[in-house]
Protein backbone atom coordinates (compact mmCIF):
# COMPACT_ATOMS: atom_id res chain seq x y z
CA UNK A 1 0.00 0.00 0.00
CA UNK A 2 1.31 3.01 -1.21
CA UNK A 3 1.59 6.02 1.69
CA UNK A 4 -0.41 8.97 1.79
CA UNK A 5 0.17 12.01 0.23
CA UNK A 6 -2.58 13.73 1.96
CA UNK A 7 -1.08 16.09 4.75
CA UNK A 8 -2.37 16.58 8.39
CA UNK A 9 -4.88 19.91 7.89
CA UNK A 10 -2.54 21.78 10.49
CA UNK A 11 0.51 21.19 8.77
CA UNK A 12 -1.08 22.46 5.63
CA UNK A 13 -2.78 25.49 6.86
CA UNK A 14 0.82 26.17 8.52
CA UNK A 15 2.89 25.95 5.36
CA UNK A 16 0.17 27.94 3.49
CA UNK A 17 0.81 30.67 6.40
CA UNK A 18 4.46 30.45 5.30
CA UNK A 19 3.65 30.40 1.70
CA UNK A 20 1.34 34.05 1.88
CA UNK A 21 3.58 37.21 2.88
CA UNK A 22 5.30 38.89 0.72
CA UNK A 23 8.50 40.68 2.21
CA UNK A 24 10.28 43.65 2.13
CA UNK A 25 11.78 43.81 -1.73
CA UNK A 26 15.15 43.20 -0.35
CA UNK A 27 14.20 39.99 1.35
CA UNK A 28 14.59 37.00 -1.36
CA UNK A 29 12.38 34.05 -0.07
CA UNK A 30 12.45 30.62 -1.76
CA UNK A 31 11.40 27.21 -0.90
CA UNK A 32 13.85 24.54 -0.50
CA UNK A 33 14.00 21.02 0.97
CA UNK A 34 13.30 20.69 4.70
CA UNK A 35 15.29 18.26 6.66
CA UNK A 36 13.76 14.80 6.89
CA UNK A 37 14.51 13.42 10.03
CA UNK A 38 13.55 16.02 13.10
CA UNK A 39 9.69 15.43 12.86
CA UNK A 40 6.95 13.37 10.20
CA UNK A 41 6.53 16.33 8.56
CA UNK A 42 8.40 19.64 7.42
CA UNK A 43 8.92 22.33 5.15
CA UNK A 44 11.21 25.06 4.94
CA UNK A 45 12.19 28.65 3.13
CA UNK A 46 15.64 30.14 2.87
CA UNK A 47 16.25 34.13 2.44
CA UNK A 48 19.28 35.89 0.71
CA UNK A 49 19.06 39.70 1.99
CA UNK A 50 20.45 42.53 -0.73
CA UNK A 51 21.51 45.86 0.04
CA UNK A 52 22.58 47.79 -2.45
CA UNK A 53 22.57 44.13 -5.09
CA UNK A 54 24.88 42.96 -2.56
CA UNK A 55 24.29 39.85 -0.56
CA UNK A 56 24.50 41.23 3.18
CA UNK A 57 22.45 38.44 4.78
CA UNK A 58 21.03 34.51 4.59
CA UNK A 59 18.63 32.61 6.23
CA UNK A 60 16.90 29.42 6.94
CA UNK A 61 13.12 29.15 8.75
CA UNK A 62 12.29 25.49 8.99
CA UNK A 63 8.93 24.17 9.79
CA UNK A 64 8.52 21.16 11.93
CA UNK A 65 5.42 19.13 12.42
CA UNK A 66 4.74 16.56 14.83
CA UNK A 67 1.27 15.08 15.18
CA UNK A 68 1.58 13.52 18.69
CA UNK A 69 3.15 16.71 19.63
CA UNK A 70 6.79 17.27 21.60
CA UNK A 71 7.50 17.41 25.11
CA UNK A 72 10.30 20.25 24.53
CA UNK A 73 8.48 22.00 22.04
CA UNK A 74 5.47 22.15 24.54
CA UNK A 75 3.21 21.78 21.21
CA UNK A 76 2.91 19.86 17.80
CA UNK A 77 4.51 22.72 15.61
CA UNK A 78 8.18 23.88 15.97
CA UNK A 79 9.81 26.85 14.02
CA UNK A 80 13.68 26.00 13.51
CA UNK A 81 15.72 29.54 12.25
CA UNK A 82 19.34 29.78 11.16
CA UNK A 83 20.21 33.79 10.65
CA UNK A 84 23.62 34.92 9.60
CA UNK A 85 25.59 38.02 7.98
CA UNK A 86 28.76 39.57 8.15
CA UNK A 87 29.50 42.48 10.09
CA UNK A 88 32.41 44.98 10.20
CA UNK A 89 35.05 43.67 12.94
CA UNK A 90 34.22 46.66 15.39
CA UNK A 91 30.81 45.97 15.52
CA UNK A 92 31.21 41.82 16.22
CA UNK A 93 33.92 42.98 19.12
CA UNK A 94 31.37 44.50 20.73
CA UNK A 95 30.44 42.46 24.20
CA UNK A 96 26.78 43.15 23.71
CA UNK A 97 26.20 42.28 20.49
CA UNK A 98 24.82 38.48 21.36
CA UNK A 99 21.87 40.28 23.59
CA UNK A 100 21.32 42.97 20.93
CA UNK A 101 20.83 40.06 18.48
CA UNK A 102 18.62 38.22 20.60
CA UNK A 103 16.44 41.00 21.55
CA UNK A 104 16.33 41.47 17.82
CA UNK A 105 14.49 38.30 17.17
CA UNK A 106 12.53 38.34 20.56
CA UNK A 107 11.54 42.24 19.57
CA UNK A 108 10.51 40.91 16.08
CA UNK A 109 8.05 38.21 17.46
CA UNK A 110 6.36 40.66 20.06
CA UNK A 111 5.96 43.35 16.98
CA UNK A 112 4.18 41.25 14.51
CA UNK A 113 2.23 39.19 17.69
CA UNK A 114 3.95 36.10 16.80
CA UNK A 115 2.63 34.28 20.03
CA UNK A 116 5.16 31.31 21.41
CA UNK A 117 6.47 29.40 23.76
CA UNK A 118 9.87 27.57 24.34
CA UNK A 119 11.60 30.12 22.39
CA UNK A 120 15.34 28.73 22.85
CA UNK A 121 18.87 29.65 20.98
CA UNK A 122 22.42 30.96 20.22
CA UNK A 123 23.95 33.93 19.06
CA UNK A 124 27.45 33.16 17.95
CA UNK A 125 29.99 35.98 17.07
CA UNK A 126 33.04 34.98 14.79
CA UNK A 127 36.28 36.99 13.46
CA UNK A 128 38.55 35.32 11.18
CA UNK A 129 42.04 36.92 9.84
CA UNK A 130 43.60 35.43 7.29
CA UNK A 131 47.13 34.62 6.75
CA UNK A 132 49.50 33.28 3.64
CA UNK A 133 48.19 32.63 0.36
CA UNK A 134 44.48 33.06 1.61
CA UNK A 135 44.23 36.20 -0.32
CA UNK A 136 41.49 38.76 0.73
CA UNK A 137 40.54 40.97 3.74
CA UNK A 138 42.87 41.06 6.69
CA UNK A 139 39.76 40.61 9.05
CA UNK A 140 36.22 39.35 8.63
CA UNK A 141 33.48 39.36 11.31
CA UNK A 142 30.23 37.19 10.72
CA UNK A 143 26.75 36.78 13.54
CA UNK A 144 25.11 33.63 13.43
CA UNK A 145 21.54 33.29 15.07
CA UNK A 146 20.30 30.00 15.74
CA UNK A 147 16.66 29.76 17.48
CA UNK A 148 13.76 27.49 17.76
CA UNK A 149 10.02 28.39 18.91
CA UNK A 150 6.58 26.91 19.42
CA UNK A 151 4.08 29.07 17.65
CA UNK A 152 1.02 29.29 20.43
CA UNK A 153 -2.29 28.33 19.21
CA UNK A 154 -3.98 31.60 18.14
CA UNK A 155 -0.79 32.54 15.59
CA UNK A 156 -0.43 28.11 14.83
CA UNK A 157 -3.63 28.85 12.61
CA UNK A 158 -1.84 31.53 10.56
CA UNK A 159 2.14 31.08 10.76
CA UNK A 160 2.44 34.74 8.54
CA UNK A 161 2.99 36.73 11.57
CA UNK A 162 6.05 34.35 12.35
CA UNK A 163 7.53 35.00 8.89
CA UNK A 164 7.26 38.27 8.87
CA UNK A 165 8.72 38.22 12.37
CA UNK A 166 11.34 35.98 10.92
CA UNK A 167 11.99 38.99 8.00
CA UNK A 168 12.22 41.79 10.38
CA UNK A 169 14.93 39.43 12.31
CA UNK A 170 16.30 39.28 9.06
CA UNK A 171 16.39 43.11 8.04
CA UNK A 172 17.71 43.82 11.74
CA UNK A 173 20.92 40.96 11.02
CA UNK A 174 21.61 42.83 7.89
CA UNK A 175 21.41 46.34 8.79
CA UNK A 176 18.42 47.74 6.99
CA UNK A 177 16.79 50.62 8.03
CA UNK A 178 13.36 49.71 9.05
CA UNK A 179 10.26 49.76 5.61
CA UNK A 180 9.50 53.20 4.36
CA UNK A 181 13.18 54.79 5.77
CA UNK A 182 15.95 55.35 3.24
CA UNK A 183 19.49 55.84 4.99
CA UNK A 184 21.31 58.80 4.69
CA UNK A 185 24.75 58.29 3.59
CA UNK A 186 27.45 59.87 5.64
CA UNK A 187 28.65 63.22 4.27
CA UNK A 188 31.89 63.88 3.17
CA UNK A 189 33.81 66.68 2.40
Amino acid sequence: MAPSTVLPETFARAVAGLRAPTPRPEILLEEVTAPQRLAPYAFAVSATVLRDGDEVATGRLVLLYDPAGHEAWQGRLRLVSYVTAELEPELAADPLLPAVAWTWLTDALETQGAGHAALAGTVTQTTSTRFGDLAGPPATADIELRASWTPLDDSAHDLSVHLYAWCALLSSTAGLPPPGVTAIAPFNR
